[in-house]
């Protein structure tokens, strides 16, 4: 589904990502793991096209992204801060982007999910952070791409809408779509991930599934496997 092969990217003097390879395969939940500055926003961006690489290549189902631009109707992606027009409605904002993208496949069903019924015809600026968060995951899903990514999805949500969106994500992984999570959740992670990429200082440090980090670290859980490996690497 992803492949990423020898990518770099650096800011300034800063080296955000070094040497970096990754294989994603098509269908299941990946979570991207690592500390603040580790290179996760980079790596999802250079995906996205957001973030031009200084060096490497990107594919999406075995075509380089350079270049082409449509491959990112074939991506759900839902941003870790959605800056939304103030003034808009929630209606309007969601006309808005299907305009954009086309006909939805199930807004209905998000609506009725999120219980955000109450919230349709009240502006953005009114809602609170969680509100504008389900806001954020409806316009995420309700197209229907074979490639999610998701950037601290949980941000916000009370618990009852996290078991729905955990759910929803199930769902979605389900129908073989592929879906691609940046968290610092370790619980939501360790619950739903079938594979973790563990990131430090631009580069991969682990890539598997979580029981054989645990073995690797004999660690009980993945948030002291995560722990072990920072230890021993000094951070």
């Amino acid at each position: 589904m992803v492949s990423v092969q020898d990518l770099h990217k650096k800011f300034g003097k800063n080296k955000v990502l070094t040497v970096l390879d990754l294989e994603i395969g098509e269908g299941g939940i990946f979570a991207v793991l690592g500390p603040n500055g580790s290179g996760k926003t980079t790596l999802i961006k250079s995906i996205l096209g957001m973030v031009i690489p200084d060096k490497g290549t990107i594919s999406i189902h075995g075509k380089s992204i350079k270049k082409d631009s449509n491959y990112r109707k074939q991506i759900d992606y839902l941003p870790q801060i959605a800056n939304f027009p103030s003034n808009l409605k929630v209606k309007e904002l969601i006309t808005m982007i299907k305009d954009l993208r086309g006909n939805s496949t199930n807004e209905a069903s998000l609506i009725e999910l999120f219980k955000l019924e109450p919230f349709i015809d009240k502006k953005l600026g009114q809602l609170s952070g969680g509100t504008k968060q389900k806001v954020n995951i409806l316009l995420t899903f309700m197209f229907d791409s074979p490639l999610v990514i998701l950037d601290e999805p949980t941000t916000g949500l009370d618990p009852i809408a996290l078991i729905r969106l955990k759910d929803l994500i199930k769902a979605e992984k389900a129908k073989g779509k592929t879906v691609l999570i940046t968290s610092h959740i370790m619980s939501f992670v360790e619950e739903i991930s079938d594979e973790i990429v563990f990131l430090l200082e631009g580069k991969i440090y682990f890539k598997g599934t979580i029981p054989a980090l645990k073995t690797q670290t004999n660690q009980p859980d993945l948030e002291h496997a995560i722990a072990s490996i920072l230890t021993t690497n000094h951070v």
